[in-house]
């Protein structure tokens, strides 16, 4: 075993197995670059393995700078276009993986995630090292050689990538440990919050727990955002595609509004009216909208009786509030559940174009443990590829 005296020299250290972290390292190794991939997991790509049901969300074919959250919306453009979903779909194609696209240019492996693991393992040549299950006990800088002790060993190189992450899924072994060498280097950060959240709710927002189990294609807004997919009913809040996309903008004291009937112009009801006078507003509902969810609307929206008795007003004042269903929740159910981070080292320290820490040579920073968090659907992973390649094009 190596000791501290005695450290194995690299031309670059990558601190993170994951997503960028193996992309980063096959795309210098295939530039003849040595590189170590340290890593306290005692397996490679853990995030990978578990999304998409175990299937991988791989990319989406609609990634774009434009579904990204950044304090700086324009720093993934570079990384972006340089290396695209067309890019990675060309290498899981040549990898031999089927694939299948889902709602809204998602792309799913057929078969499992773990094919998404050994095609970036098989990319890694020769000259990539894994050391896996070794915990980062410490790193140091000087004369321009970053040292990394791991595990009773120690290594050295010129160039360190810092793609360990950030908080979000701990049970995988998630920290804030970007963060905290970051700052050691002098790097800003913008706040981590969890991303991509279920979002919990007060007593005063009693309807939706009534709910638990009730799912339903909505319109979900929160300020400029806006996402068209399903929301999803549970006992502590809201979750579902919808409520995920809103929660990466909604903060604290924030409302979020729901369209429950996306589809109907703003004097519906009085249409429904003049077409069956004697529904009531729940049956009516209950012609688009789960049963439990219709009736629980209908009951707080008070417009009792038939259609036909209700006044143009009244029926107006109706369909706006379905249209708009307003909620401040409470919180989220943070790191623990949240898929990502919103937030992390600051994009102003770093270059768009290799990654690379403007003020401190050979430090690069890629993925999640940057301020660049993508919508829901594949746009993250999209992320960690375009990244770790720009980095690896440079180490």
């Amino acid at each position: 075993m190596l000791s501290r005296s005695q450290p194995r020299a690299y031309d670059a250290i990558v601190l993170g197995a994951g997503g960028a972290g193996l992309m980063c390292a096959a795309a210098a190794g295939q530039r003849g670059r040595r590189v170590l991939v340290v890593d306290h997991a005692d397996q490679p790509g853990k995030k990978i393995l578990i999304s998409g049901g175990g299937r991988c969300n791989f990319t989406n074919i609609h990634a774009a700078p434009d579904r990204y959250l950044s304090a700086n919306p324009h720093f993934a453009k570079s990384a972006l276009s340089r290396y695209t979903a067309e890019d990675f779909l060309a290498l899981v194609t040549r990898h031999g993986v089927a694939w299948h696209e889902k709602t809204l240019g998602q792309l799913f492996c057929d078969g499992s995630a773990r094919q998404i693991v050994s095609l970036l393992l098989a990319e890694c040549p020769p000259e990539v090292e894994l050391a896996l299950g070794h915990p980062i006990s410490d790193v140091e800088h000087a004369d321009g050689v970053y040292r990394v002790t791991y595990g009773g060993m120690a290594a050295t190189a010129p160039s360190l990538v810092i793609a360990t992450g950030g908080p979000s899924i701990p049970k995988l072994g998630a920290t804030g440990f970007a963060y905290s060498l970051a700052k050691r280097f002098g790097l800003k950060l913008v706040e981590p919050r969890p991303a991509l959240v279920p979002l919990t709710l007060g007593p005063d927002a009693a309807l939706f727990r009534e709910l638990s189990g009730v799912a339903t294609e909505v319109v979900a807004r929160c300020g400029t955002a806006s996402f068209r997919e399903a929301a999803l009913f549970t006992h502590r809040g809201l979750s579902g595609p919808s409520i995920l996309q809103v929660s990466s903008y909604w903060r604290h004291g924030e409302e979020v509004a729901i369209d429950f009937l996306p589809d109907r112009p703003p004097n519906w009801l009085r249409g429904a009216k003049r077409a069956r006078p004697r529904a009531t507003l729940r049956s009516t509902l209950a012609q688009s909208l789960p049963d439990r969810l219709a009736g629980a609307l209908a009951d707080r929206v008070e417009l009792h009786g038939e259609l036909g008795r209700a006044s143009d007003r009244a029926l107006d004042a109706a369909a706006e509030r379905l249209g708009a269903w307003r909620f401040a929740p409470s919180g989220t159910e943070g790191f623990a559940k949240a898929e990502v981070t919103v937030g992390g080292i600051a994009t102003d320290g770093l270059s768009q174009k290799t990654m690379e820490a403007r003020r401190v040579p050979g430090l690069y920073a890629i993925g999640e443990a940057v301020d660049v968090t993508g919508w829901l659907g594949g746009y993250n992973f999209q992320w960690a590829w375009a990244s770790g390649w720009a980095a690896g094009q440079t180490l």
